[in-house]
């Protein structure tokens, strides 16, 4: 029977960035919005707070863009700071680059497995699915689903008994499956 695990986000995560003022390397999102109008061109930023020192950073999320390019109900999420619109753009490959900065997902995601079912199993057929584009490593996933060690993770992998199209001791942001015999 096959047994879907979820990977989903618990808060915001941080952003890695180096703050101009004290030096650190984390922000983190306030969920506030900078719209900046030159006539009929707008500059969106996404506001950043320093973890260390509480200094503002902006992100660059539209540059001189002509105000009826934005889809319905942009501007108005904006306005409103909407938290979930924050969420979007920062999982947003585009602005990620744009602004040279990575997320930081340390402690800002869990594993649903759905119960303890499965580890009463002997030979176990899961799916792991993303709900957001978190990079673990699926050996951790494993590990932390069936309270193994990451260790003990590996030597089932070495024998044959942990078995996945993926490569497991990379990082993996995208849904995969795998089977773990005891």
């Amino acid at each position: 029977m096959l047994t879907t695990w979820v990977v989903m986000p618990t808060c915001l995560p941080a952003v890695r960035r180096r703050c101009h003022a004290c030096g650190a390397g984390r922000f983190r999102a306030s969920g506030k919005f900078r719209v900046n109008a030159h006539h009929k061109l707008l500059d969106i930023w996404l506001l950043v707070l320093c973890t260390a020192c509480g200094e503002t950073a902006k992100l660059s999320v539209l540059e001189r863009v002509p105000v009826r390019s934005l889809r319905r109900g942009f501007l108005d999420r904006l306005h409103d700071n909407d938290l979930g619109l924050t969420a979007e753009l920062l999982r947003e490959p585009a602005v990620l680059r744009r602004n040279r900065v990575a997320l930081d997902w340390a402690g800002a995601w869990r594993l649903d497995t759905g119960g303890t079912a499965h580890l009463g199993q002997e030979v176990a057929d899961v799916s792991v699915r993303f709900a957001a584009r978190i990079p673990v490593r699926p050996v951790r996933l494993v590990a932390d689903g069936f309270g193994l060690s990451r260790g003990e993770v590996g030597r089932l992998a070495a024998e044959g008994k942990l078995v996945s199209a993926v490569r497991l001791d990379s990082r993996l942001a995208g849904d995969f499956t795998f089977t773990l015999k005891r």
